[in-house]
């Protein structure tokens, strides 16, 4: 898995697998007690996943090009000045499981394998998921808390809280009652669409090229 931008070449029948690709799983179980005290999906809103996710939007909606020109530049920027993951999980105790309660039984923060540690920027409820969660993120149901959470680039002194050359990165839900990790291995190339337009291209011709091929957006 690469966290590197550029063009991907998708239709909206490849949301599925890329949505796949994206999310991670985890249930924490106490064997003391035979309970299941956490069970936890998320899915890591990479630039990746973004290109995916407005061309399968964009088909459903039936946008025009320019909608879909002015949705892809949006969701891809929000990409770049933070680092996103749509969750939904579920505990013993809905109360303790609402994250953006200080009486919450977890803390969460973005990990990586050279040791950075990073607190969320923010961390929205979303009170009632609808057709768009339902549609584009279906692990979510009525028995699950869903949450927006978004965590910084860098630090304050510029430090990146995702390392370059780290080989994974991940969520960490921690508190009394245990921890867990969703983890997401990284590394390798560019694909092969984003590679060939070559690091010199401008990105709106990238993006100008791609809003008028039919065979991605049609």
């Amino acid at each position: 898995m690469s966290l590197a931008s550029g063009p991907r070449e998708y239709t909206e029948s490849d949301y599925p697998q890329v949505l796949e690709r994206w999310t991670r799983s985890k249930t924490l179980t106490s064997l003391s007690e035979l309970d299941t005290l956490l069970t936890v999906t998320s899915t890591f809103e990479s630039w990746d996943f973004r290109w995916a996710y407005v061309v399968r939007y964009a088909n459903d909606y039936r946008l025009t090009v320019e909608q879909r020109r002015t949705l892809l530049e949006k969701t891809l920027a929000e990409g770049q000045d933070s680092h996103r993951f749509y969750v939904a999980l579920y505990g013993t105790n809905m109360r303790w499981t609402d994250l953006t309660r200080p009486g919450t039984a977890w803390i969460v923060r973005l990990v990586d394998d050279e040791g950075n540690e990073t607190a969320p920027l923010s961390i929205e409820l979303v009170a009632r998921p609808g057709p768009l969660e339902r549609r584009y993120f279906p692990y979510t149901s009525v028995w699950r808390s869903v949450f927006r959470i978004k965590f910084p680039t860098t630090t304050s002194s510029g430090q990146a809280t995702i390392a370059p050359d780290a080989r994974w990165f991940g969520l960490r839900f921690a508190g009394a009652e245990g921890n867990e990790e969703l983890r997401w291995d990284i590394g390798g190339a560019p694909s092969k669409s984003a590679a060939a337009f070559g690091p010199g291209t401008p990105e709106g011709i990238r993006l100008d090229a791609f809003l008028h091929a039919g065979k991605y957006f049609e």
